[in-house]
């Protein structure tokens, strides 16, 4: 119980820092980096799977919450924003693999096992049963996630006229009633979509269930900030006790294929995005989020405190999911 409460009291004072600093996202951003920074000092952090879990229901209502007509209004236009997604994810996966090997000699199974965005649990699982080096990957895999938490807020408003994102305090708050009832149905359709190994299923489920009941005018009004705050800081605790196991001296032999690696797959991933928002009229922040190819709980928290179409943002990251799902095999088949 104790490494948990000091894990999160590590996490809720990285979010009052960051937003007394005026940093964007300050529930995401302030905890990961926070709790990595500790986790690196050799505190290790600690997050109980049904706290992530309730959490995860909390933030995937919100996001539910936030899908209206209005949001909709662009689905059009998404088959062509996801084929330029998808072209940006196969040129991370290559031109990334390829730059490992060149600049770091990493072998050809590491570099693309590395290189790959998103997906982490089932590139770790498939880099355990080929030749290839799980320390590093796994290392780079996470400093990947925790800089895309914190590059994606910093970004978004430079590319916005620089105008500064930030989280919407909600007008009207759902009734008690229809708000536990909510949970308990997302809750509920999240763990179906669980066994039946859907990604993120305890985000998607709740969003699926909220979102139906605000799109059909079911029910009306947002989550309690007191509710939705805690969640976003508790998943950004959770982005930095990665880091727990991870010494200083790990982190600096996988440092530079890092910081190589993430600026390659932030570049491409950027002007994607711009592409994107520039071929089907989308705004450039919900896209940016969207194609970041950073951790898809972490996005689609996001999506809420940067005031993005959550409903595409969503979908975007499901596809890129599968489509690794299908891509990795066939990619670790041929490096063999």
């Amino acid at each position: 119980m104790w490494p948990t409460l000091r894990t999160l009291a590590i996490g809720a004072l990285g979010a009052v820092v960051a937003m007394l600093a005026g940093i964007p996202a300050p529930f995401l951003t302030g905890p990961a980096f926070f709790v990595s920074l500790s986790a690196l000092a050799g505190v290790r952090g600690t997050m109980p799977l049904p706290l992530r879990d309730l959490c995860f229901v909390l933030v995937g209502t919100n996001m539910g919450a936030a899908v209206t007509p209005e949001t909709m209004a662009t689905a059009a236009r998404w088959p062509g924003s996801l084929a330029v997604m998808a072209g940006a994810v196969l040129i991370i996966m290559l031109g990334g693999g390829w730059l490992l090997q060149r600049l770091f000699r990493y072998s050809r199974m590491t570099g693309l096992l590395a290189a790959t965005p998103g997906h982490l649990s089932f590139v770790l699982s498939l880099s355990s049963d080929v030749e290839s080096d799980v320390r590093q990957i796994s290392i780079i895999q996470t400093l990947r996630v925790l800089a895309l938490t914190l590059i994606v807020p910093l970004l978004a408003p430079l590319l916005s006229k620089g105008e500064l994102p930030s989280f919407v305090m909600p007008g009207h708050i759902m009734a008690p009633v229809p708000l536990v009832v909510i949970l308990l149905a997302g809750g509920a359709v999240g763990l179906v979509m669980k066994r039946l190994n859907v990604p993120a299923a305890l985000l998607l489920g709740p969003m699926l269930v909220s979102s139906v009941a605000h799109v059909a005018t079911w029910v009306d009004g947002s989550m309690p900030v007191w509710l939705s705050v805690p969640a976003f800081v508790t998943i950004g605790t959770m982005i930095g006790t990665r880091f727990s196991g991870i010494t200083f001296g790990m982190l600096r032999q996988a440092l530079g294929a890092a910081a190589v690696l993430t600026g390659f797959a932030a570049l491409v991933s950027l002007i994607a995005a711009v592409l994107a928002a520039w071929l089907f009229g989308l705004p450039i922040i919900t896209v940016l989020i969207a194609f970041a190819p950073g951790g898809l709980e972490t996005m689609m928290a996001m999506s809420v405190l940067l005031d993005a179409n959550p409903a595409y943002i969503a979908a975007h990251h499901v596809f890129r999911l599968l489509l690794l799902t299908v891509l990795v095999p066939v990619m670790v088949a041929r490096a063999r």
